[in-house]
């Protein structure tokens, strides 16, 4: 026997000493099989170094001899009249992409017609002589493509066009022997006649096919097997089935099998759990076992032939939920076949995004108008009714809830500003045009685990929105699905969604599992609720790293009370609308330190500038005249009001009258803030609650400020009273013993970061903004960039988009401001609480940047937390 043909067969494995390289890939997966004791079909492989020499070396009595061994294991003999075994011929190539054709049915000639048609009937006989009839052409059109024979070439074409259509076709035109009488001049000579000199023709073809093949550089081998057929008799099917269920990951076996038939094409399946005891048995072993081999899903072909199982392949499987591979981790890990650190390397930190939000159910979109493309803001899928601003989607939302209707709404608009919060908090997601995957509707959608995708072809004309070919108006159904990988697709009318359940899902224990290789950095949430920091807790955060106070003022019950005290007239009139707000912050205040129970909790005072809380249209104008009208007695002077609004109009607002500038030119609103956060935590404390604020003081560019702001300051007669003064007022008014707290501060512009060594001398922590920071160091704005960064793509002119990674500059900047700021203040605590914060990349290098946490929205905790376990995995085996 040529030592360079190898056997294989449930009982006859091929040596550990042969080089694997020599079976190519379809070669070892046949091997593998026979390694684990399954019922494989036995069959044997020319080795590369053997496939490409047949024209010259004479193999025949080797094959004659395997034939033999395959025939008494299968229980047929090949060229036999009565029951022939017929072969195929695969092509095992070590690369995962190999041109070369399939090839099988090889042993059907003429004398086996009758006997194989008995077992099958005519029409598939039929069909199965086309069937190898193609496969020797298509090797007989490659080798006259290589040969540059472009008669032979034209030839193999149209032949194998007609016969393609025969093949289509459900009802052949001639008999298998008569298909035989029409294609024997194309084929080698005597190919009809001899099941033998078949084979031997075919695999001389196919090796002169290798030596001409200049991209096959001896890494091919031939594979020869018998065939089996579902329909081959009664008790046969075929069938494929996953080792699990792919969408949930149950450990149940999820497939079809097709009885007395040769695979699906045509058939009516039967779930595989009703195969029979014994076959499902023997198959869920199968499964099960490849399973805990390979540490993965996998789907495997099968068919019954008179009874007898035969696996025909087994394979990965691309098309499975994030559910399903994290049910089988969980499954691995708790019966040791993996450890825990195998477990939680396993997953792309991005993946979960889908089994934190619904997915389409993809049966359910069949038909629907639909359009590809934008820019994914956040992932998930929502359906709802459009509409197309904040007030008419609020009102449309208040009257459904009132008679008990469909309250799910998308709201559709250019862009989103912080007074249409409120719409997004309650829609099930948001389609804007502008911006992009730091734009403001795809952060706080990210935040409120809302969906949102940004088109910016999406034209809005009045009521109406137009995207490529596909138009909706208000109240009409539209679907979203915005998948982490891939492109944002719209639909026209309603899907079917398939809802998450961290529990369920197994996504919380496996969440549970990494935090255990996390030592001392952390993650955090950006949360300005209650609610939002319970969800944050439950998906592992370990504390607030970013509370914005300006979203608390936009509901509706306070939103015009804000307002009112924007526009006051004087100080005494300011203070006295500040304490009406302050029990409703000090409310907001304590809910979201009693849920955050003993962990840190970053309170960010008001940052947003003062014309965004005020009336951006007639309607609002209407709506806050009349609260003015109530609330004072009198009706306010229309005109005078539009000027002042008119007033603290800016023209650069994100770079204008924010942040601690409100706080030096009205001090009073960062007092009523302040003062609010201690209530709360003193009330807390009498409740034997630990609460541990930290009052972070935004958008500083020096030192003076911060120090101005957390200290205060006597200049000219006037006092500034700073939070330690306020706290100190409040303290001694409620006669309460001092809460543990810090005063810090948000590093998001380029001077801050240059002065981190003075600025860390008045706060002991700094929290990166890096959406600020980028915007500022780069000059581009995020919500603009999107209209130019196609082009600065296209020629290479900036890596990636830099509100998703961060930026080189940037990376400098924190960096610089961590070594400047711990020179000053060694024990300073560092953070990210921009939209970074859930990258994995950007997680990687917070922790090699010395930072102690990031912190995003809730719905992106547990993506940074795996981030942060794996990277803690790859340190400790460096």
């Amino acid at each position: 026997m040529d030592n360079r043909i190898h056997f294989f067969s449930s009982t006859d494995v091929i040596p550990k000493k042969v080089d694997g390289e020599l079976l190519g890939i379809r070669g070892r997966q046949a091997n593998e099989f026979a390694e684990l004791g399954f019922p494989i079909l036995p069959g044997f492989i020319i080795n590369t170094l053997l496939a490409s020499e047949l024209e010259t070396v004479d193999i025949k009595k080797d094959v004659k001899t395997l034939l033999e061994k395959c025939a008494s294991i299968v229980g047929k003999r090949f060229g036999d009249p009565e029951n022939p075994m017929l072969l195929k011929i695969v092509v095992s190539s070590n690369l995962a992409v190999s041109n070369y054709p399939a090839l099988h049915n090889f042993g059907l000639v003429r004398s086996v017609i009758p006997g194989f048609a008995k077992w099958v009937g005519d029409t598939f006989a039929a069909h199965e002589v086309l069937f190898m009839v193609r496969g020797i052409l298509k090797i007989e059109e490659q080798i006259a493509a290589l040969q540059e024979d472009q008669e032979k070439l034209k030839l193999y074409k149209d032949l194998l066009a007609k016969l393609n259509k025969e093949i289509d076709s459900d009802h052949p035109e001639k008999s298998a022997l008569e298909y035989m009488d029409f294609y024997a001049p194309y084929v080698p000579s005597e190919f009809f006649e001899s099941a033998d000199g078949q084979l031997m023709i075919t695999l001389r073809e196919l090796s002169k096919l290798l030596a001409l093949d200049s991209q096959n550089d001896n890494d091919t081998a031939l594979m020869v097997q018998p065939m089996v057929y579902g329909n081959y008799g009664k008790d046969s099917c075929s069938g494929a089935f996953y080792s699990r269920n792919i969408v949930t990951g149950e450990k149940k076996l999820q497939g079809e099998f097709y009885r007395e038939k040769f695979n699906e094409i045509g058939a009516t399946g039967q779930e595989i759990e009703k195969i029979g005891a014994e076959h499902l048995k023997q198959l869920q072993n199968i499964a099960w076992t490849l399973e805990d081999r390979f540490k993965e899903i996998r789907q495997i072909r099968f068919t019954v032939e008179k009874g007898k199982l035969w696996l025909i392949e087994q394979r990965p499987v691309d098309q499975k939920s994030t559910q399903a591979d994290i049910k089988l981790l969980l499954d691995l890990a708790k019966r040791k076949i993996i450890d825990e650190a195998y477990a939680v390397k396993a997953i792309q930190p991005p993946r979960l995004n889908e089994i934190l939000h619904p997915i389409i159910d993809s049966a359910a979109i069949k038909g629907l108008p639909k359009w590809s493309g934008g820019i994914a803001g956040a992932p998930g899928a929502a359906i709802g009714r459009v509409y197309f601003n904040t007030d008419a989607l609020l009102e449309a939302h208040k009257t459904a809830l009132q008679k008990n209707e469909d309250h799910r709404f998308i709201l559709v608009m250019p862009a989103t500003f912080a007074d249409d919060v409120k719409a997004i908090e309650v829609a099930t997601g948001v389609l804007s045009c502008e911006g992009g995957y730091s734009a403001h509707a795809s952060v706080v959608a990210r935040q409120y685990g809302k969906v949102s995708v940004v088109i910016p072809s999406m034209k809005i004309r009045g009521k109406k929105a137009t995207i490529g070919d596909i138009s909706f108006s208000e109240g009409d159904y539209i679907t979203l699905n915005v998948p982490y990988y891939g492109d944002p697709t719209v639909y026209l009318g309603q899907a079917k969604l398939i809802e998450p359940d961290p529990t369920e899902s197994g996504l919380l224990e496996y969440i549970g599992m990494a935090k255990k290789f996390i030592k001392g950095f952390h993650v955090r949430a950006n949360a300005d609720s209650p609610r939002d920091a319970n969800l944050a807790l439950s998906f592992g955060a370990e504390g607030i790293g970013l509370c914005r106070t300006e979203h608390m003022f936009f509901h509706k019950d306070r939103i015009n009370v804000f307002r009112e005290m924007i526009l006051s007239d004087s100080i005494e009139e300011r203070a006295a609308v500040l304490e009406r707000l302050r029990p409703m912050q000090r409310d907001d205040f304590f809910g979201i330190f009693k849920a955050m129970a003993g962990k840190e909790v970053t309170i960010r005072l008001l940052d947003a500038p003062l014309h965004e809380f005020l009336p951006h249209n007639d309607d609002e104008l209407a709506v806050f005249m009349a609260y003015l009208e109530k609330t004072r007695g009198k009706k306010p002077n229309k005109a005078e009001l539009l000027a002042r609004i008119e007033s603290l109009a800016e023209f650069n607002p994100m770079l204008g009258h924010r942040g601690c500038r409100i706080a030096v030119s009205y001090p009073e609103i960062y007092a009523m803030q302040v003062k609010a956060i201690f209530e709360a935590a003193f009330k807390l404390r009498e409740e034997k609650i630990e609460v541990f604020p930290e009052i972070m003081v935004p958008i500083v560019m020096n030192a003076n400020e911060l120090k101005l702001i957390a200290f205060g300051k006597k200049i000219e007669g006037k006092n500034y009273h700073g939070i330690v003064d306020v706290e100190e007022e409040i303290r001694t008014e409620l006669q309460k013993k001092p809460v543990s707290y810090r005063i810090g501060t948000m590093i998001e512009l380029p001077a801050a970061a240059l002065g981190a060594g003075e600025i860390a001398k008045y706060g002991q922590f700094f929290s990166f903004g890096t959406n600020d920071l980028t915007q500022t160091t780069l000059g581009i704005s995020r919500d603009d960039f999107t209209s130019f960064m196609p082009d600065y793509t296209l020629f290479d002119l900036l890596e990636g988009n830099p509100f998703s990674t961060l930026d080189p500059r940037v990376k400098e900047l924190i960096v610089m401001a961590v070594e400047r700021g711990r020179m000053t203040r060694p024990d300073l605590v560092c953070g990210l609480c921009g939209e970074h914060g859930a990258n994995p990349a950007n997680v990687r290098f917070c922790m090699d940047a010395g930072l102690n946490y990031v912190s995003c929205s809730s719905y992106s905790v547990p993506i940074a937390l795996l981030a942060v376990a794996q990277a803690e995995i790859e340190k400790q085996a460096s």
